[in-house]
């Protein structure tokens, strides 16, 4: 049982939050909810010990093992990916390695009636009791199922891990964390550098083996499919449900509601009452009257209704003139990069207005299908671009493309043509820029921020194909569902690569599956393609030892 007892944080006169408490047993599994700048990271780091509160305190047992995965971090890169990932056991090493090293001493030492000689044995005794009670297991296949299982091939366990980008290395801690086989998992958005059989892989071994788990998350469907308590963070203080996110939205309109009814009949309370004492203020006979309903509205502690985003900011992408029928045509195409084919032969026609999926795990040629529809890269086959196509492209790398001289409001305003101009300030609001944030410069942004904004730019071209590779890493929910509902509304040709299946769902009408150096095309939702393969995948990766 870890224990969080009365913890406030405090900075610069201000209350992020004040009095927290609450218990996380084993089998919780628990989503941590809240606006941003609620303070969950805070609390989550406070739970792993990386940050100290204000006021208050966190108890677990002496043994418990609590593994926290950040957002943001780097691994070592002296070391391969499978040396790097075995580090989870490295704690065992050690205790095995002193207790051999206690146990030579106790040979060679003769003071059998010394205080330091008992000292030693009862050393050895606590450390053999923690080691000899961890389950016997094959640590090399571990590391080898775990790594197979985040996406991962055979090939890549040798490899350097300076050979890979910040989200493989980011898959490196996590494995790492999940084979420590800690009595609680804090990850903070573990799912926004996976790709979607990755992510179901996660989803299964946290439901099935994991002891307990809090959890940060914008993707919907991952949270709901993990957990089964949700905490939200909301003005200073907490709300604890037993339930998952979709549930616990339910509950938290049916709070909010009974929140209003009563702040409403207090406010009543308070009129008639500042009333009656301003009618009768003066006149003997109600003296007393007057005197003890004054005294009850100083003592009236008012009723504070949560915040809640009631906007409901619609956004449709301008028009755009027609395409021809069929915008993208792949024939025959093949890439390959030295002797290394990311595929070959791929055939694809994608016709007006159809929305289309590309699915596979990282490496196996979704971006590089993308690149080539754009002309960025060589090829071997026949690509090209129908009549009157204009291109709307989100790429990962969106970000760093922005403006870094321009304001946040120059950037969205330099682009946006026709009445939307007038929604600008709301647009912005809508994926998080309010107030003085429109005039901070690009250059002083966060890496979130920007792909925020540039998505926002996006949004107000007028485009007839869009191409969208990852748009959601960085988005919180209610901005996902704000470009959900724009793409929903497009009439245009829509090419999407995404691990959120939330998102995806009833997105697209068909799936370019990316595997083996093939791109084979289905007639089916991201839905049903994922049911056919769950179970399929899951074995494939259980087996391949």
């Amino acid at each position: 049982m870890i224990s969080v007892d009365n913890i406030a944080v405090e900075f610069s006169g201000q209350t992020l939050f004040k009095d927290v408490s609450f218990v996380i047993n084993e089998g919780d599994k628990i989503a941590l909810m809240g606006k941003n700048g609620a303070g969950k990271s805070t609390m989550m780091k406070i739970i792993a010990g990386v940050q100290a509160p204000t006021r208050g305190h966190v108890q677990f047992p002496k043994e418990a093992v609590i593994a926290y995965l950040p957002q943001h971090l780097l691994t070592d890169d002296n070391c391969t990916v499978f040396e790097e990932t075995s580090k989870a056991f490295v704690k065992i090493f050690e205790m095995r390695d002193e207790i051999d090293r206690l146990n030579k001493e106790l040979e060679t030492r003769t003071d059998y009636e010394s205080d330091e000689y008992m000292a030693i044995i009862d050393k050895v005794g606590d450390l053999g009791e923690i080691f000899y009670s961890i389950e016997e297991i094959n640590y090399d296949a571990e590391v080898e199922k775990t790594l197979l299982g985040l996406g991962f091939k055979r090939e890549d366990f040798t490899q350097a891990t300076s050979e890979f980008s910040g989200g493989w290395r980011m898959r490196i801690e996590l494995a790492k964390i999940l084979l420590q086989k800690p009595d609680l998992i804090l990850l903070d958005e573990p799912t926004n550098h996976i790709d979607i059989e990755s992510v179901i892989w996660l989803e299964d071994f946290l439901v099935n083996k994991a002891k307990a788990v809090l959890v940060i998350s914008h993707d919907r469907a991952f949270i709901d499919n993990i957990t089964n308590r949700t905490i939200e963070v909301t003005m200073g203080r907490i709300y604890d449900y037993k339930a998952n996110y979709s549930h616990y939205l339910q509950l938290r309109q049916e709070r909010r509601e009974h929140q209003l009814k009563a702040f409403k009949e207090q406010q009543k309370f308070i009129a008639d009452s500042e009333r009656f004492i301003e009618r009768f203020k003066g006149t003997y006979s109600k003296t007393n009257q007057v005197n003890s309903r004054e005294r009850m509205l100083e003592k009236l502690e008012i009723i504070e209704v949560d915040e809640v985003d009631n906007s409901a900011l619609r956004l449709k992408f301008p028009p755009c003139r027609r395409s021809g029928d069929y915008p993208v045509i792949v024939k025959d195409l093949s890439k390959s990069y030295g002797d290394h084919i990311v595929f070959s032969d791929a055939t694809m026609t994608i016709e007006r207005g159809e929305k289309v999926s590309f699915v596979g795990r990282n490496g196996e040629g979704k971006s590089t299908m993308i690149k080539a529809i754009m002309g960025e890269i060589d090829f071997e086959g026949e690509c090209k671009q129908g009549h009157n196509v204009e291109i709307g492209y989100f790429a990962q790398n969106e970000a760093s493309l922005l403006d870094p001289d321009l304001t946040v409001f120059q950037t969205v305003d330099e682009v946006a043509k026709g009445d939307i101009r007038s929604q600008l300030k709301n647009i912005l609001g809508g994926f998080m820029f309010s107030g003085d944030d429109i005039d901070k410069k690009v250059s002083v942004l966060s890496g979130g921020e920007r792909t925020r904004l540039a998505m926002v730019k996006l949004l107000l071209e007028p485009v007839n194909l869009l191409i969208l590779d990852e748009p959601t890493n960085h988005l919180d929910i209610k901005s996902k569902d704000i470009l959900k509902e724009a793409l929903l509304a497009f009439d245009g040709t829509l090419i999407l690569v995404s691990h959120d299946r939330d998102f995806l769902q009833g997105l697209s009408k068909k799936v370019f599956e990316f595997k083996d150096k093939r791109v084979i095309e289905h007639f089916e939702t991201i839905d049903d393609f994922l049911a056919r393969n769950r179970i399929e995948n899951l074995k494939e990766i259980d087996l391949a030892k």
